[in-house]
């Protein structure tokens, strides 16, 4: 009896294990049946793959891998124009003004420029002002008269007439010595272009208080001034100063208006055509009525020049009041916001491609050599550049001198005038006072409106001078900036410009 039931318990274990057995069979038939198939799905996904890449071409797959990089540059460009417009990121050393990233990101307009502005202290009413009486000049200089026919034209019959005239280094040299009686080349050679009609020339004679601005080329429309009093406008002449492209522009577009004398004007704005602009660059011919205001307007006893793209925002009676007669200055312009020193300007119009790189190079060289230092806190000015698109003044024999002598600079070699407006006050050596007025109320004078149109030529992309040989020269100007090809009277390699 004892043995059957042990028999019994060893069946009985025999059958548990084989059902254990059993079990653990199926469970490692069913783990093989399950990685089976995922190997299988995975075949299938593997083959549909390779079936799709094969169905694309290389060039497709390309363009897909382009689009995707360049949508995570553009992620990472907004990361960097975000990190640079935050006040919170501006201060690392990708944002500083200095590094390279925040120049790019400026030069390509990425970045927005937060409009540097001060109340101006001007009178409240300009009916309270009281204009003074003209005094005489108390420099050295009483009489300048202006060269009118070129000599090296009659001398040499390939020569042919240049608004700016031929002038010599010597002759430059000579029209810095300040003198009672002086005669200085200051443009409108005979011939040489820029003539007003008739009808321009007789309405001009009238105009004592000038507002002057000037468009060439149709990059501007005039814009309206704003908040000016009925006695300014019966004051003041508003003067546009445009070429015959512009004056078709304006025409296409509606606003020109002709009064019965054939006088062409858009709102308080009398549009003086000048025919034949004499040079091959609009923007130097945009120097003829913003420097030679005085040659345009011989009768004007005061000017304020505005660039076309500006809105005038003030009476003009108030700035003439706040900037000249209340300090009794003849002459008043901005200090530029950024720089002080014409080679860090310089430096920057290189960066913005403002000009051939070699030629500005050439210019500040001619400078440096001839003595300008870069400004620093021991010269008699706030600054060396000025911000030129507002000029304020009164026409005296010695502010005309110094706006021939500017003009001359920027006949004879870059057209950028604010690289030269501090070495003429350099070689003027203190004898040219004039009022420098803070940048923050310069920026409350206007309002600046985009130009319809940006401009761009190819001498402003060059970086050697090599590209200017071959067929590169049809690039070099034919009418302006004679003095970069004109061989210079002193060796130039060894001059170092100074680090911005």
């Amino acid at each position: 009896m004892e043995g059957e039931v042990k028999r019994f318990d060893s069946l009985r274990a025999l059958r548990r294990t084989d059902k254990i057995a059993q079990s653990q069979k199926k469970r490692v038939h069913a783990v093989d049946e399950e990685v089976s198939t995922n190997s299988n799905a995975k075949g299938f996904h593997e083959s549909s793959l390779l079936r799709f890449l094969k169905r694309r071409s290389l060039p497709q797959l390309l363009l897909a891998g382009g689009i995707v990089w360049l949508f995570f540059m553009l992620l990472i460009l907004l990361n960097i124009v975000w990190s640079c417009e935050s006040a919170v990121h501006s201060a690392s050393g990708r944002c500083k003004k200095n590094s390279r990233v925040f120049i790019m990101l400026d030069t390509l307009g990425l970045l927005s420029k937060p409009v540097h502005r001060c109340p101006i202290p001007v009178l409240d009413d300009p009916n309270d002002i009281t204009i003074p009486s003209q005094k005489q000049d108390d420099s050295l200089l009483r009489n300048l008269s202006y060269v009118k026919e070129d000599k090296a034209v009659k001398t040499d019959s390939n020569l042919v007439p240049l608004f700016g005239g031929y002038q010599s280094w010597k002759q430059r040299e000579e029209s810095f010595k300040l003198k009672p009686a002086m005669k200085v080349h200051c443009g409108f050679i005979q011939n040489g272009g820029a003539y007003m009609d008739a009808i321009d020339r007789e309405y001009v004679k009238k105009c004592k208080y000038v507002v002057a601005s000037g468009i060439f080329d149709g990059y501007d429309t005039p814009h309206q001034p704003s908040n000016i009093s009925a006695r300014s406008k019966n004051l003041f002449c508003f003067l546009m100063v445009v070429d015959e492209k512009t004056l078709s522009y304006i025409r296409k577009n509606g606003k020109l208006m002709e009064d019965s004398s054939g006088g062409r004007w858009v709102g308080v704005w009398r549009l003086i055509l000048l025919r034949n602009p004499p040079y091959d660059e609009p923007r130097r011919n945009g120097k003829v009525p913003k420097i030679l205001t005085h040659r345009l307007f011989p009768d004007a006893q005061y000017s304020i020049w505005i660039d076309g793209k500006m809105e005038v925002i003030v009476d003009p009676l108030l700035i003439l009041e706040r900037y000249l007669w209340r300090g009794e200055h003849k002459f008043a312009i901005a200090q530029h916001k950024h720089h002080r020193s014409i080679y860090e300007e310089a430096d920057a119009n290189k960066r913005r491609k403002r000009y051939a790189r070699p030629l500005i190079d050439l210019h500040m060289k001619i400078y440096r050599y001839e003595g300008l230092e870069p400004w620093s806190k021991k010269k008699r000015t706030p600054s060396d550049v000025p911000e030129g698109a507002i000029i304020i003044r009164e026409h005296t024999p010695l502010t005309n001198l110094f706006c021939c002598l500017w003009f001359n600079e920027v006949n004879l070699l870059t057209p950028r005038d604010q690289l030269s407006f501090g070495y003429v006050v350099y070689r003027l050596n203190g004898s040219f006072p004039f009022f420098m007025f803070p940048n923050c109320e310069y920026n409350s004078l206007f309002i600046l409106h985009k130009h319809t149109r940006e401009h761009s030529s190819k001498i402003e992309w060059v970086k050697s001078t090599d590209e200017f040989k071959g067929n590169g020269s049809a690039m070099k100007e034919s009418r302006g900036g004679l003095g970069l090809w004109t061989p210079y009277p002193a060796d130039l390699d060894l001059v170092e410009l100074p680090s911005a």
